[in-house]
């Protein structure tokens, strides 16, 4: 009976951690999806089409 408990312990404990280590891995997943370096690049508009020139 004591071989049973150490066993479902253990089986729990290695549920937390896969559930912990499955925490982490859709963190790092998100962060990476919603940092800046992944947004569509724009277009640089130059300074001569936002000024003209007096004369």
């Amino acid at each position: 009976m004591f071989e049973y408990e150490i066993a479902m312990a253990r089986r729990a404990d290695l549920i937390r951690e896969a559930e912990a280590y499955r925490r982490v891995q859709e963190a790092a997943k998100a962060h990476s999806g919603s940092s800046r370096s992944q947004e569509p690049e724009r277009p640089v508009r130059g300074a001569r089409g936002r000024f003209a020139r007096a004369a």
